[in-house]
């Protein structure tokens, strides 16, 4: 057996545990490289694991073409989370459209509003959920484990391939025929906000595209980095949409 078959499996049984015992369990997937992998596992054992994504309203094409695509190929359901347009709106109004360009703060907010907030209904009463991160994707994950808890949201998370390589991610594409997104083959071995990631340059981090102008230990939108505020929804405040 293959060093990659073995990681596959272990990958396989991180799974079939999460759900069977901590039902409902969910797959958060952006549509990345290591998220395809965990979708294609969990539709190959036909796993009953939900998988949703966040749909920020700046995704590229490419990542949408990939999200019906993944639909048609695997026939299974994917929840689609969109922020409050009201929040939106307010903090567009307030900031301007590209607002997260001009620091630290103000991207933390975007991000909160379009990321953090979709994240935590789409949490709320599920037994566990599921993320393609891996400890070398970047300083900030260096220290992930398989499984760890959550207290921001207050349910365990799990990280099948937390020991996996980047050649592991794609030689198990390649070997199984996975779809990926159409950027990765331009040169963008990690997708976000189309305004917020670019094409790296050959011998760079594997995340220097992501949040480019920002230095290493910010390059995280909050979800798996330390706690943000999440936005108040406007709809329930006449106040400021995110709060301070």
């Amino acid at each position: 057996m293959t060093t990659l078959a073995v990681s596959a499996g272990q990958a396989l049984a991180t799974l079939e545990y999460v759900a069977a015992t901590h039902a409902p369990a969910v797959l958060a997937s952006s549509f990345g490289a290591e998220d395809m992998v965990l979708i294609d596992l969990i539709a190959r054992e036909r796993l009953p694991i939900q998988v949703f994504t966040l749909d920020t309203g700046r995704l590229p094409e490419e990542t949408h073409s990939l999200i019906e695509r993944t639909r048609d190929r695997y026939a299974i359901a994917i929840d689609v989370y969109v922020p409050d347009a009201q929040s939106v709106e307010q903090f567009v109004r307030r900031e301007g459209p590209n607002a997260f360009y001009r620091s630290v703060e103000l991207r933390e907010r975007c991000c909160a509003i379009r990321k953090t907030e979709p994240l935590a209904r789409a949490l709320a009463g599920k037994g566990a959920w599921i993320t393609g991160l891996r400890r070398a994707q970047s300083p900030t994950r260096s220290d992930i484990t398989i499984e760890e808890f959550d207290a921001r949201h207050g349910l365990p998370k799990f990280n099948p391939l937390a020991d996996w390589s980047e050649d592991d991610v794609w030689g198990y594409i390649r070997a199984q025929g996975v779809p990926y997104n159409a950027l990765h083959d331009r040169g963008y071995p990690s997708v976000g906000c189309a305004p917020c990631t670019r094409a790296v340059a050959p011998g760079e981090d594997i995340r220097a595209g992501r949040w480019w102008w920002e230095t290493s230990e910010h390059k995280e939108c909050g979800l798996h980095r330390r706690p943000v505020p999440i936005p108040v929804r406007a709809t329930d405040t006449n106040e400021s949409a995110v709060s301070p």
